[in-house]
């Protein structure tokens, strides 16, 4: 019989809570669900739910103007069984150490899931980018790095990109961390630029997986590519990676939406023509694309639209119990970390709606950072066809896991993807813990 684990009050949420509440709760739920369907018992469970350490820093920094501003910085190193922590670090106004939270257990359940040898972290800065200068950004990121450095390091924790974070960025943060410690440690971060020891295709290694993934779903449901029909709310780094790469395959991407607004063709979108447009345009926005080939929407009305596979790939906690009934998809491939709250998820499996989860979906950038975090290890370099090829394997091999695993056990894809992340963690925590 199973042991039933009950919630916890400190984790529990109204339902107003701020979304990084709901991203944390969601994510311990899942956590939940597996350790009862693995029959784990309380006290590994209580080692699997807790982070390992969670680090808050001050951040006083000079503004162009004279004037000296504090913002807060959270880095949360969930778990680190495996082998170091990984996970990027994000800088918007609206972070908070619930979302770096459940974004760390996230990493843990994602790097797990791919057979990575690595544990769970996340990273923010409480800041708007938007008005910030250059300068500005620069001595954040420093300053983020010089108060992370006692805590990071290639063999302890690895942070890399993630929301309004870029490759850049990570120059900075590199170069501040070496400056600290006096040491050349090129695998301390990932998503560097090339010249400082990136990897070729970090950049689109998301999207590309996003992309893998929704065409071996469509196979999955005896739906040709070239038949189906796209949608993909989101056009930043995964979303416009995913699309470019499932137009190259032949799949009709008929919709597409930034925070701008959206362009719809039910006959397929012209995606090279459009991404090529709106790069020359900044803020490189959809609403500077001045093509007739595509009607203008809401971001709302672009998750309704009928299709075959719907890819949410901006933020978390878009498909909740309002939008959840609105949505005429056959598949959602979960391009964002979070996309879909708990109760939007019921919903969804009650309509019959599959869902490709985030940690599955989404791996491909991580998978990619642990190929970079080896090139800077091993001191080589690796091609973008090698890159690639490995990408692809990895995300086939982690896709053909969860499908046998939910069909053995009649369960939910999702279910599947952490019933083996959690066992793989489970497995480990137990060899190295033993009580006194």
């Amino acid at each position: 019989m199973a042991t039933t684990i009950e919630p916890r009050t400190t984790t529990t949420r109204v339902v107003d809570a701020k979304q990084g509440s709901v991203l944390l709760r969601d994510s311990q739920q899942n956590v939940r669900d597996a350790a009862e369907t693995l029959e784990i018992g309380r006290s590994l469970f209580n080692l699997l739910d807790q982070p390992e350490r969670e680090i808050t820093v001050t951040l006083p920094v000079e503004l162009d103007d004279g004037r000296v501003e504090a913002f807060t910085g959270y880095r949360v190193q969930h778990s680190r069984v495996l082998g170091p922590g990984k996970g990027g670090m994000r800088f918007h106004p609206d972070s908070d150490l619930d979302e770096v939270r459940g974004l760390a257990a996230l990493m843990t359940w994602k790097c797990a899931l791919l057979d990575l040898p690595f544990g769970g972290a996340k990273g923010g800065v409480v800041c708007d980018p938007s008005v910030l200068s250059t300068g500005e950004l620069a001595r954040i990121t420093r300053a983020f790095a010089n108060a992370l450095t006692p805590m990071i390091g290639s063999r302890e924790d690895v942070p890399a990109p993630d929301v309004n974070t870029d490759e850049r960025m990570m120059a900075w943060f590199l170069d501040e961390y070496e400056r600290r410690t006096g040491k050349h440690d090129p695998s301390v971060v990932t998503g560097k630029p090339i010249a400082l020891g990136g990897i070729p295709g970090r950049g689109e290694s998301t999207g590309r997986g996003v992309a893998l993934i929704t065409v071996a779903m469509l196979e999955r449901q005896w739906i040709k590519p070239r038949n189906a029909r796209v949608v993909i709310q989101g056009f930043g780094k995964v979303g416009s990676e995913a699309a470019k790469r499932l137009h190259e395959l032949g799949v009709k991407v008929i919709g597409i939406s930034d925070v701008s607004g959206g362009l719809y063709n039910p006959d397929g979108l012209d995606i090279p023509r459009i991404a090529q447009s709106i790069q020359c345009q900044p803020p490189k926005l959809l609403r500077e694309y001045g093509g007739e080939d595509a009607q203008r929407i809401s971001g709302e009305e672009m998750l309704s639209l009928e299709c075959d596979v719907l890819i949410p790939a901006a933020l978390e906690g878009v498909i909740t119990a309002e939008t959840a009934p609105q949505i005429n998809a056959k598949i959602i491939v979960e391009g964002a970390n979070g996309p879909t709250t708990a109760e939007g998820d019921r919903i969804l499996d009650e309509r019959g709606i599959l869902v490709a989860p985030d940690i599955l979906a989404n791996a491909g950038g991580v998978v990619v950072s642990y190929f970079e975090w080896l090139q800077g290890l091993q001191g080589n370099r690796w091609t973008l066809d090698s890159v690639r090829t490995q990408l692809d394997a990895r995300m086939r091999d982690a896709f053909e896991a969860v499908v046998s695993e939910s069909e053995r056990r009649k369960i939910s894809l999702r279910q599947a993807a952490y019933v083996i992340a959690v066992e793989r963690v489970a497995r480990a925590v137990s060899l190295r813990w033993s009580p006194m």
